[in-house]
């Protein structure tokens, strides 16, 4: 790639001030429910509203190509989302049971980076020795 392709890449379009703006107001609306309800905010979160909105926008973005190849890469991301999702689920019971027990938000959230740091690197290992799955 030369320099005024990856100038091209990074410089924002419309577009994507557009997808910015409409992600944020996701996320804002997401907190606000919270405020009033845990468990509504939980479940919009729950739901892979980032993937979703993520899987959208590299549709539109991939114009060029034909549909079955834009669809051959959004495949493969929801693909490794999902493998990537699974050593980030111990952190929802780990983070809420150090916090209940007194541990500071900051301190409880670092440990619970690296445990899911270790989890994603033994994962790797796991699905590439045993399963001859390549996530990098």
């Amino acid at each position: 790639m030369d320099k005024n392709e990856v100038l091209k890449v990074l410089t924002p379009s419309f577009f994507d001030l557009v997808k910015i703006l409409l992600t944020a107001v996701v996320i804002l609306a997401v907190t606000k429910i919270q405020l009033f309800s845990d468990k509504l905010s939980a479940l919009l979160i729950a739901l892979p509203l980032t993937s979703l909105i993520a899987m959208i926008w590299m549709w539109h973005d991939r114009t060029a190509g034909s549909v079955a190849d834009r669809g051959e890469g959004i495949a493969n991301h929801a693909y490794y989302t999902f493998w990537f999702v699974l050593p980030t689920m111990p952190m929802f019971l780990i983070l809420p049971w150090m916090l209940r027990r007194g541990m500071g938000f900051y301190p409880a959230l670092g440990f619970n980076a690296l445990i899911t740091i270790a989890l994603f690197w033994a994962m790797v290992f796991l699905l590439k020795r045993y399963a001859s799955i390549n996530l990098m």
